[in-house]
């Protein structure tokens, strides 16, 4: 039997397989795109889960700086969920442009949504390059509370971005006040996608979660047996 440490990541696995398995051989073939619209099924969730991932970055962030007593913890779920969004925001910007170049007939467009994505990779990229230059502790803690912050006033800008602005993004298809505009198979497969891709997310969030815990540990042993 898998060990209660396995068991998320492999229900997660599965689940993810799952889902491709509906988006590539159960959804139906979209009239106008053709079979690459079946990318639909990896782009969207990805991005659902890159918004979960930065809003979690947030949340820890306030925390770090509301809570002095047990910052550490609070540092360590910002560090592994920014590690784990940044992950699936460079999915998001290697999948879109595949689909946009069979779409649009182009590789990139300097659109609000695509700049507002590029925007908030390069903020989280900033969080996790700052971290790695700067002596650990709780100013460093703090700093990337702020950094994270920052980054996280961007997603909303990224979301509302079709309602805002011309883009060549289509708006959503599923939330929206009239209901969603997809067949049932479709609609079927996004939503088992979404479930898939945000396991995934918890999945590696705790993986990585444990991974910084055991380094701070080291790291105090470290300290406290001195050089």
């Amino acid at each position: 039997m898998a060990s209660a440490g396995l068991r998320l990541p492999m229900v997660a696995v599965a689940a993810v397989v799952a889902a491709l398995a509906l988006a590539f051989f159960y959804a139906p073939t979209e009239a106008v795109q053709g079979d690459v619209q079946r990318l639909f099924y990896i782009h969207a969730p990805t991005a659902w889960v890159m918004y979960i991932a930065f809003i979690t970055v947030a949340a820890a962030s306030v925390m770090v700086l509301a809570r002095r007593h047990d910052w550490e913890r609070w540092d360590a779920i910002a560090v592994a969920s920014a590690e784990v969004g940044l992950l699936f925001i460079s999915l998001v910007l290697a999948v879109g442009p595949v689909w946009g170049h069979s779409t649009w007939g182009t590789w990139w467009v300097w659109d609000a949504r695509l700049t507002s994505t590029l925007v908030l990779w390069l903020i989280y990229a900033g969080y996790l390059l700052f971290r790695a230059t700067t002596p650990p502790g709780e100013r460093r803690a703090r700093l990337s509370a702020v950094i994270g912050l920052i980054g996280a006033l961007d997603i909303p800008v990224v979301h509302s971005a079709v309602y805002w602005w011309r883009t060549q993004h289509p708006t959503p298809t599923v939330l929206r006040s009239e209901g969603p505009d997809l067949p049932g198979s479709m609609l079927l497969t996004l939503l088992v996608s979404m479930v898939a891709f945000t396991l995934l997310f918890a999945a590696l969030l705790v993986v990585r979660l444990r991974i910084e815990q055991a380094r701070r540990r080291v790291e105090a042993m470290e300290a406290s047996v001195g050089p």
